[in-house]
């Protein structure tokens, strides 16, 4: 079986038409806040902070129904823990694939992977000048270099 890489295992089980529309609002915002102020930047990556990513989504809602399934197993019917079995399986196979049955919805609905959201938040604070000394200044220590870029 072929494992994808951690980056690439949700684009690659996402339809092109969505990754591309994900890549355009990405490059959308980027444009939209060219000459935008520091404030406007800083409450854009603020947003983004507060962004949930396609992980996270689908974390919680797998953790809802795992746990709907299992009280409703054990105070109404065992039959009810066939759904906790499947949502665990479905989980556990987004995190070797990439894949499980709600992603595309949830891509489609426009819920992006950790490394989108991060790309538009590094583009930003390229915007904002967070990076523009740290080449300049000549850091050649480890430390340095990532203080600037953290």
């Amino acid at each position: 079986m072929n494992i994808p890489s951690t980056s690439q295992r949700v684009p690659l089980h996402t339809s092109e038409a969505v990754n591309s529309e994900i890549r355009r609002g990405i490059e959308k915002q980027i444009a939209r806040h060219i000459g935008a102020s520091r404030e406007e930047i800083d409450e854009h990556l603020h947003k983004l902070d507060q962004e949930w990513d396609i992980e996270r989504t689908l974390e919680a809602n797998a953790a809802t129904l795992a746990l709907t399934g299992s009280v409703l197993a054990v105070m109404k019917d065992r039959r009810w823990a066939i759904l906790s079995m499947g949502v665990t399986g479905f989980l556990l196979q987004h995190a070797v694939q990439g894949w499980c049955p709600p992603l595309p919805v949830l891509r489609r609905l426009g819920f992006r992977t950790m490394r989108e959201i991060e790309t538009e938040r590094q583009a930003l604070k390229v915007l904002r000048g967070d990076y523009q000394d740290v080449l300049t200044e000549g850091r050649s220590n480890t430390r340095e270099i990532l203080q600037a870029v953290g």
